[in-house]
């Protein structure tokens, strides 16, 4: 019997099937491979992914949670491929989008061109919860104020790509993304035998080139790069030594950290160490209690002051939150525009601003029908979806939206793809989403190929975040293109 005996599409766009049930053409062989295996062999694999996870401590944590602190991390064996025509549309779309908010940040910090032309209005930037006055006319390394950045990417009803939403300040996930790969080639290898699947592993290297190079003129030889982590309760921690182990460099916490005469230091059993390069893990806020959040323990007294003279670089740039506020999403395509005179290659989702009275009162009588999200909540939180919600929180979220306008959007209920997952003994289909991750630096941009794709692992959601119940699949990008594909690149 298939594996797939009995699946449904439900009318979604389906990444792996098409309407009338058959494989898309680029997922032919994967369905062969599949197909190949009984239902215990391919439930034996399962369970060897989920030791392995559990062997290596890859995990995630809830807040909140009293259950327990760490939960393995879900991973679906069945991975999502794109076609390598539409990820060539992607790849352009996503480097025209980092390029065009990097022109923002240096514009809004420095000249604010775009705010006197009144492209972006004056008041949503200064009101921006992560806009940091403190850092005007501070200039980032190279000029470039986004070294790592992660675009949530869905596929509407229609298959085309949109961008639902940008992570500018410290994007997480990408140790899964690397993980993910690894497991898969030692749980399934068959599976990469027909397919020129393009690699992940490159990303660290990359990255850490890219570290390198943002070190101060006078210490670019040699540079020292640390990972700085909020530390062991933090829901990413897993991921924040993952990546000091992969990179080669040290994993701190702001108390292994000292600054004197705008130097930052690390202790060491060897005496104090020069610190050039800080890849951070830590929001603004908690950076530096000296200049944000007098109260935080997370970070180092006088590490903004050492920044501006330049004398340590931070990975992202401090002040980049503006950025990826939701309400700033909604100014994407103009600030495109603005700066490239071009139209965006990947759309928006339709948006509406709260804080423009006339989309305030069209999302106060639409409630039932959108999904309406808080500007600077992360991780599903924060959310209204209006389409499931019963009149008791539709009624309590609209005096939320009343309340502060500025601090909310809404948007239609997108019916994004779908992917086969296996449920129980069997595969149904749930809501996946996209997570490209995005490395700028002197020699230009570079786009890891695939990403992380999150999986909406209960029945009839669209909240894949971890924190809500999500998990995550393998992403493969061919490296070739199949003669027989005819798929649409994605718009």
């Amino acid at each position: 019997m298939s594996l797939f005996q009995g699946y449904q599409t439900d009318g979604f766009y389906d990444e792996m099937f098409q309407p009338d049930g058959t494989p898309r053409p680029h997922y032919r062989k994967l369905f062969n491979r599949l197909n190949s295996l009984s239902l215990e062999e391919y439930r034996n694999r399962c369970r060897i992914a989920d030791s392995t996870l559990i062997n290596q401590g890859i995990t995630f944590a809830v807040y909140g949670d009293n259950r327990g602190a760490e939960k393995p991390w879900p991973f679906d064996l069945v991975p999502r491929i794109i076609a390598a025509n539409e990820w060539a549309f992607l790849e352009a779309g996503l480097a025209q989008r980092i390029t065009a908010l990097n022109l923002f940040l240096h514009d809004i910090y420095h000249e604010q061109k775009i705010l006197a032309d009144k492209v972006v209005p004056y008041d949503l930037v200064q009101g921006a919860v992560h806009y940091r006055r403190e850092l005007m006319d501070a200039d980032p390394p190279g000029g470039i104020y986004v070294q790592i950045c992660g675009t949530d990417l869905i596929r509407d009803d229609k298959g085309v790509y949109r961008v639902l939403e940008d992570n500018l300040r410290t994007p997480s996930g990408v140790s899964y993304v690397l993980e993910n790969r690894n497991i898969l080639t030692r749980v399934l290898p068959m599976m990469f035998a027909d397919l020129s699947v393009r690699p992940v592993d490159h990303y660290t290297t990359k990255l850490l080139e890219n570290l390198r190079s943002i070190a101060p003129p006078a210490r670019a030889a040699d540079p020292t790069v640390v990972l700085l982590t909020p530390g062991v309760f933090n829901s990413a921690y897993f991921e924040h030594a993952f990546l000091a182990q992969q990179l080669g460099i040290e994993l701190v916490e702001g108390r292994d950290l000292f600054v004197d005469d705008c130097i930052v230091y690390m202790k060491t059993t060897r005496g104090p160490k020069r610190v050039d390069v800080i890849y951070r893990r830590v929001d603004d806020d908690f950076l530096d209690p000296l200049q944000f959040r007098s109260d935080s323990m997370l970070g180092t007294p006088g590490l903004i002051n050492a920044y501006r003279t330049g004398n340590v670089a931070l990975c992202n740039a401090v002040g980049t939150g503006v950025a990826d506020d939701k309400v700033i999403y909604a100014y994407v395509p103009r600030i495109i525009k603005y700066y490239l005179d071009q139209e965006p290659i990947i759309a928006n989702v339709e948006t509406y601003v709260a804080a423009d009275e006339g989309h305030l009162k069209h999302i106060l009588s639409n409630l039932h029908k959108f999904v309406v999200k808080s500007a600077n909540e992360s991780g599903g939180y924060g959310m209204l979806i209006g389409p499931q919600a019963s009149e008791a929180e539709l009624e309590e979220y609209g005096r939320k939206v009343q309340a502060c306008p500025r601090s909310f959007i809404a948007q239609p209920l997108v019916r994004f793809s779908r992917s086969p997952s296996f449920i129980g003994d069997h595969f149904e289909g749930r809501h996946v989403d996209l997570r490209p991750y995005i490395l700028c630096g002197p020699t230009g941009t570079t786009i890891i190929p695939g990403g992380l794709t999150r999986v909406a692992l209960k029945k009839g959601s669209y909240v894949v975040n971890s924190s809500q119940g999500g998990g995550s699949k393998d992403t493969w990008v061919l490296a070739h293109e199949h003669s027989d594909s005819q798929e649409a690149r994605g718009c």
